[in-house]
């Protein structure tokens, strides 16, 4: 007998979260928005910060954040929102509430690890359904996996993570639509990346009423604040809201969070230049022999590579640090994943992949 025999035998088995150290490397490893505030603004945000009162439980100051999200995401007046320590909270959240004996949780994959981690973690049944070899639904695999297992969760990321792209709305509204043929289940469209994005699902979201909609400040440009937020019908949401822990969004994140919005003119421009350079970094590596960049929407780019541990091996050695995500599905054999990052940080990495990336490309998808 062991201590650790306190534990379940599957976490046991689970492997934790890891965090790359990226201490003095240019840092594209993690989708993170590469801009500071301007000056002015962090000494305005520091005098702010710091007269909230920190020997105080959060209080009513989150319902102004609430009003704050509303109106900048235009939530519909009749709709509920639930605030979580970013939206990885949100998702332990929903498992946590709707893992009934036997219930599954359903996505595409290669996607998000989350819905998978935290479905596992609450006991839910976990259903990947694989993407096409170009990353696209597989619509017809995905409404068989709908009838068979009759998903309580079933999660579409808009655009994916870590592919990039924004997938067919047809095939997203046939698989919604099968959701509701089960007659029980909710459809939770993950717009992480939509500050990225050509479109967002918010138009359509009253047309379900089993749709929620979940997004995130991480990627406005406040990853260190932690911030996420779930739209959906009032009654849906306020099941959620009652496994959310009292206070788990702090008085700093809230005034911080407020703050960012009041001055959302300046995240939208640096959104603007993170999207400039992204069109600037993937017709550079169309240039590259050994390279096949993906189409994206978000603030990283997918690439495949002939071997993706070397050239990221290749590049850390020279001081800049990516995502090797060959491992995380069959299907992105030999790919790597690319931050957008400042003009000068992406001028470093063009430089690189240019010498690294010489020899013409000779894997093909799995």
């Amino acid at each position: 007998m062991s201590l650790l025999d306190v534990f379940r035998p599957d976490v046991l088995a689970m492997h934790a979260y890891h965090v790359q150290d990226a201490a003095g490397y240019i840092k594209l490893d993690a989708m993170e928005n590469p801009f500071t505030l301007p000056p002015a603004l962090q000494a305005q945000l520091g005098e702010r910060l710091g007269q909230v009162a920190l020997n105080r439980y959060p209080g009513t100051r989150i319902n102004d954040l609430h009003e704050a999200l509303r109106a900048y995401a235009h939530v519909p007046a009749d709709m509920g929102l639930v605030l979580g320590n970013g939206s990885d909270e949100l998702i332990s959240l929903l498992s946590v509430a709707c893992a009934k004996p036997g219930a599954v949780a359903l996505a595409p994959l290669p996607g998000f690890v989350m819905y998978e981690a935290f479905a596992k973690q609450t006991g839910m049944q976990f259903v990947g359904v694989p993407l096409t070899a170009d990353f696209e639904l597989d619509t017809t695999a995905m409404l068989a996996a709908v009838r068979e297992h009759k998903p309580a969760l079933t999660y579409i990321a808009y655009p994916n993570n870590p592919t990039a792209n924004l997938w067919d709305d047809v095939a997203i509204e046939q698989i919604i639509d099968a959701v509701a043929q089960n007659g029980q289940g909710l459809v939770i469209i993950d717009e992480a990346y939509q500050p990225f994005a050509s479109k967002s699902y918010l138009d359509r979201l009253t047309r379900h009423p089993h749709v929620l909609l979940m997004r995130t400040l991480s990627k406005f440009g406040l990853a260190g604040v932690r911030l996420g937020y779930m739209m959906g019908r009032q009654d849906l949401i306020e099941q959620v809201e009652k496994v959310r822990p009292p206070y788990n969004i702090s008085v700093l994140n809230t005034e911080a969070a407020l703050f960012a919005l009041e001055h959302a003119d300046e995240f939208a421009r640096q959104a603007d230049a993170i999207k400039s350079e992204r069109e600037r970094v993937l017709a550079a590596l169309a240039q590259m022999p050994g390279a096949k960049a993906y189409p994206s929407q978000a603030n990283m780019i997918l690439v495949r590579v002939n071997d993706a541990a070397a050239v990221f091996a290749e590049l850390k050695a020279r001081g800049i640090l990516i995502k090797n995500v060959a491992g995380l599905h069959r299907l992105l054999a030999n790919c790597i994943r690319l931050t957008v990052g400042l003009p000068s940080e992406n001028d470093a990495l063009m430089t690189a992949l240019a010498e690294i990336l010489r020899e013409p490309l000779t894997v093909t998808p799995a």
